[in-house]
C-alpha cells in the first residue's frame, strides 16, 4: 500500500458503529420482545477506521489501526474524539424527484381533509404530474439536486429515487434519466426505480392504464437501461392486487426487481403479494395484519417503514414492532415527496423510536444496513445485470463502501434523540470529506 492508497483515517471514536450485531437478538418463543433490543449493533469504543481506495481496509481500536494505517499517512486524518460514528444513512424510499408546491395540502390535511379526497378531485400525486410534466429537464435535475445537497448534509449517502410523477413514456423516461444524471454528477449514490403505476391519470382507465405500463412504459424503461426496481401503488382506488402482479411480474421479466407499496390506507392485499413475488421490499404496512408480517418473514422480503407518512397524515404508525419481534431485517426510510417532505433520516429515526417502538439501536440498524437490505444488498439473485448496492453497504465492516458520519455528539443514540437537530458533523463518502469542517459548501 502505498500512501496514496490510504484515503482516510478516522481515529479515536468515542463509540464506532460497525453494523448489525451478527443476526441480532432472536424473538422469543413466546412472541415477546428481545431481551435487549439494544444489542442489535456492532459498537467499540476508542475506535478508528481506515479507508483504502473508497473501501473500509479495517475497524478496530484506535491504538491498533493507527499503528498500522498512519493517520498522517493519509490524504484526511479526522479525529473524532469525542463523537460517535456510523455508516451513512440508506434511505430505501423517496419521490424526490418533482416539481410544483403542494404546501396547501398540508394545510388542507390540517382542516381534516383526507388525502385520497384530495387524490380524487385532481391533487396529490396528480397535480405533480402536471407541473413534472411542465418542468425542463434542466430544471428536474436542479431541484433534484438541491435535495440531494439536504439529505446528503443530514448524512444520507445512499438514497432511492422513483420515477411516477410522469404517468406516460415519455415523461416516466424523462425522470429516470434526470435520476441517472443525478447519480452521476452528485456524491449521494442514488439507485433508480420506476414507478409508472404510481396514480392512474385523468384521462384513462385504470385497467386501460395498466396496460399502457406494461406494453409500452415497461419496454421503454427496459431499453432505457437504468432502473434497478419496478414499484406499484397496490392500494384502494389505485392499483388492485392483480393489477398491481401484472405491472410487478412484467418488470420482473424485464430485469427489474419488485417492490411494493402496500397496507398503507387499508389492508388490500399488496403485503401478501409482495411475498408471493418475493419481493425486495413491502413499503408503508400501516396496516399490515399478522398474517402480513408473517409472510413477508418467511419470503425474506424487508418491511420498510415510513414513520414520516404517517406523522405527516395524522395517521396510526405501523407496527414496527411486530416485523422486529419476528426477526424481519427492518428498514426505516423517509418516503421525502411533496407529501412528506422530509429530507431528514435522524427524523425518520426519531419517529420510528417514539411513535413505533423501536430502540435507538434498532432505529439505526434500521437507516442504515436494513435501508441497504430494502435494496438488495444481499439479493444479488434478483437482480440479472447485478444489485445495485455493494453487498456490505450499510455497514462499516472490511470491503463495505468508506461511507460513514462523524456525530457531533458521544453515542449513536443522539440520531434519534435530538429531534429535530441534524447531529451529523462530518460525512465521508468513499472516504473523501463531502460534508463537514474544511469541505467547501
Amino acid at each position: 500500500m502505498t500512501e496514496s492508497d490510504l484515503d482516510a483515517v478516522v481515529h479515536g471514536a468515542a463509540e464506532l458503529v460497525v453494523g448489525p450485531a451478527g443476526e441480532g437478538p432472536a424473538p422469543a418463543t413466546d412472541g415477546s420482545p428481545p431481551d435487549d433490543p439494544d444489542a442489535v449493533l456492532d459498537r467499540r469504543e476508542d475506535a478508528a477506521v481506515a479507508i483504502v481506495d473508497g473501501e473500509v481496509a479495517a475497524v478496530g481500536p484506535t491504538e491498533t489501526i493507527t499503528e498500522r494505517y498512519p493517520p498522517e499517512n493519509a490524504t484526511h486524518s479526522v479525529d473524532a474524539s469525542g463523537r460517535a460514528v456510523i455508516p451513512g444513512f440508506v434511505d430505501s424510499h423517496t419521490h424526490a424527484v418533482f416539481a410544483g408546491d403542494r404546501s396547501d395540502e398540508f394545510a388542507a390535511k390540517l382542516r381534516g381533509k383526507p388525502y385520497q379526497e384530495i387524490l380524487a378531485e385532481g391533487g396529490g400525486i396528480l397535480r405533480t404530474v402536471r407541473a413534472v410534466r411542465e418542468a425542463g429537464d434542466d430544471e428536474l435535475l436542479d431541484l433534484l439536486c438541491d435535495r440531494l445537497d439536504a439529505v446528503l448534509a443530514h448524512g444520507t449517502t445512499t438514497v432511492e429515487v422513483k420515477s411516477g410523477y410522469g404517468l406516460d413514456v415519455e415523461t416516466e423516461l424523462r425522470l429516470l434519466e434526470v435520476i441517472d444524471c443525478a447519480d452521476a454528477e452528485h456524491p449521494v449514490d442514488v439507485v433508480p426505480t420506476f414507478m409508472g403505476a404510481h396514480a392512474v391519470p385523468e384521462d384513462r382507465g385504470t385497467d386501460e392504464y395498466v396496460d399502457e405500463v406494461v406494453d409500452e412504459q415497461l419496454p421503454a424503461v427496459e431499453a432505457q437501461g437504468v432502473a434497478a426496481f419496478c414499484d406499484v401503488f397496490c392500494e384502494e382506488d389505485v392499483f388492485s392486487v392483480e393489477q398491481s402482479r401484472r405491472v410487478l411480474e412484467a418488470g420482473r421479466e424485464g430485469g427489474l426487481a419488485p417492490k411494493v407499496h402496500a397496507e398503507e390506507f387499508v389492508r388490500l392485499g399488496g403485503a401478501r403479494l409482495a411475498a408471493d413475488l418475493e419481493a425486495v421490499s413491502a413499503d408503508h404496512l400501516l396496516h399490515a395484519a399478522d398474517e402480513d408480517v408473517a409472510a413477508l418473514r418467511e419470503a425474506n422480503v424487508v418491511p420498510v417503514m415510513l414513520p414520516g407518512t404517517a406523522f405527516g397524515l395524522g395517521a396510526d404508525y405501523a407496527d414496527a414492532r411486530a416485523f422486529r419481534d419476528a426477526g424481519a431485517p427492518l428498514a426505516v426510510a423517509s418516503d421525502f415527496n411533496p407529501n412528506c417532505y422530509a429530507p431528514s433520516m435522524g427524523f425518520a429515526a426519531s419517529l420510528a423510536c417514539v411513535g413505533m417502538g423501536l430502540s435507538p439501536a434498532e432505529a439505526v440498524c434500521a437507516c442504515t444496513r436494513g435501508g441497504a437490505l430494502a435494496l438488495g444488498a444481499d439479493r444479488s439473485e434478483a437482480f440479472p445485470e447485478g444489485p445495485p448496492l455493494d453487498p456490505k453497504a450499510g455497514t462499516l465492516e472490511p470491503g463495505a463502501p468508506g461511507d460513514l458520519l462523524v456525530l457531533d455528539a458521544p453515542s449513536s443514540v443522539h440520531v434519534p434523540y435530538r429531534f429535530g437537530e441534524n447531529v451529523v458533523r462530518s460525512v465521508l463518502k468513499g472516504g473523501e470529506p463531502v460534508v463537514g469542517p474544511g469541505v467547501a459548501p
